[in-house]
């Protein structure tokens, strides 16, 4: 319970007047990712899951069932009998978060993995492509947390002038510009051509 309610914007409901239930809703929603309760002396978890990955688990763990009391196919039950280790209890709740949070980064690292191969987009491009326009800063704040840098090309993503990023950005002094060129993308004084390298002709 304590790990479910450590993601941002989530809040602890028991709305079947039953202290036996426990859940974690995240707020933007409203929606579920996490249920505890008790069943059979142990303590139980329900998270959600998807589809394909349901049975990734159940294979894995004898203490992984399909959901107690929930759609088989998207929902698995973790019976806490001290055979899952906590690393990957903690991995299927975080899993469960993230399909049910809507959250703007999320939807800001998939805009970012949409920009083309010897192309850029600007912060506002990107904000506009994940939904909210307005949200620019909050475009620079995700692309400096970035998760998985391999998948998701942050260094793609320049200002409104065509300006990289600070040098403490993608690890270290010159790190953007020598990726910018490694695909082919002139880097003249700190700065790129838009109207050249921008993504204005791309339906992205």
């Amino acid at each position: 319970m304590e790990y479910g309610l450590s993601f941002p914007d989530t809040y602890q409901d028991a709305p079947f007047h039953d202290e036996n239930w426990q859940l974690v809703r995240y707020k933007g929603n409203k929606k579920a990712f996490l249920w505890t309760y008790e069943k059979d002396g142990y303590m139980n978890l329900n998270v959600k899951v998807d589809p394909d990955k349901a049975f990734f688990w159940r294979d894995i763990y004898k203490s992984v069932i399909p959901g107690y009391h929930q759609n088989k196919e998207h929902w698995n039950s973790i019976i806490l009998d001290g055979s899952i280790p906590d690393k990957d209890i903690r991995m299927m709740i975080a899993e469960s978060y993230e399909l049910i949070s809507d959250s703007p980064s999320k939807r800001i690292y998939e805009a970012v993995k949409r920009i083309p191969y010897g192309h850029v987009a600007t912060y506002g491009q990107v904000a506009e492509m994940a939904g909210d326009k307005k949200m620019a800063r909050a475009v620079g704040n995700a692309l400096h947390k970035n998760p998985d840098p391999d998948n998701i090309p942050c260094y793609r993503v320049v200002n409104a002038k065509g300006e990289l990023a600070g040098e403490f950005a993608f690890g270290g002094p010159g790190k953007q510009a020598k990726l910018l060129e490694a695909e082919g993308i002139e880097v003249i004084a700190g700065r790129v051509d838009l109207e050249k390298y921008g993504t204005g002709g791309f339906n992205i």
